[in-house]
């Protein structure tokens, strides 16, 4: 399976020091198997006058059985709370690979709104989904970074 990443730099050693915490699903290295989604991924820099770049990866899907893989086939309760507790710096759990929706550029709006009881979680869901499909997949461990392989980058 071909992954991409948006940003400003061509990743050819992709690592996790140079990940955020406190976003979707949680430390990582964040791909997808959307070419679009990459693209969108790096309209931030070039709105900071940076390039995007995409790099491209192969990923061995069938040695997926060697990591510890949470999947998210949908928006739902368990992900909404997977997301909450990523964002908020209080995910203690071990997975390698995680897999599912992106929650969109509302989510801070949201999650505030969740969190101040103004809103329960089947609303907050549903103004946390993309109208287009999207998948985001974190690489959280260097055990599932070595499964990603470098295939090359393109410049936007």
């Amino acid at each position: 399976m071909i992954l991409y990443h948006g940003s400003f730099l061509e990743i050819v050693q992709p690592d996790l020091v140079h990940s955020r915490s406190n976003v979707d699903f949680g430390r990582g290295f964040y791909v997808t198997p959307l070419h679009e989604q990459a693209v969108k991924w790096c309209g931030k820099f070039k709105r900071r006058g940076k390039d995007g770049i995409i790099s491209r990866y192969e990923y061995d899907e069938n040695r997926e059985i060697e990591l510890k893989t949470l999947k998210f086939d949908s928006y739902s309760e368990e992900w909404l709370d997977f997301i909450l507790n990523c964002r908020a710096g209080k995910d203690s759990t071990d997975y390698d690979l995680v897999v599912g929706g992106v929650a969109n550029d509302k989510v801070f709006n949201t999650v505030e709104l969740f969190f101040d009881g103004l809103i329960d979680k089947t609303e907050a869901i549903n103004r946390l989904r993309y109208e287009k499909p999207n998948l985001q997949i974190c690489f959280r461990t260097e055990k599932s970074l070595s499964l990603l392989h470098f295939e090359g980058s393109e410049r936007l």
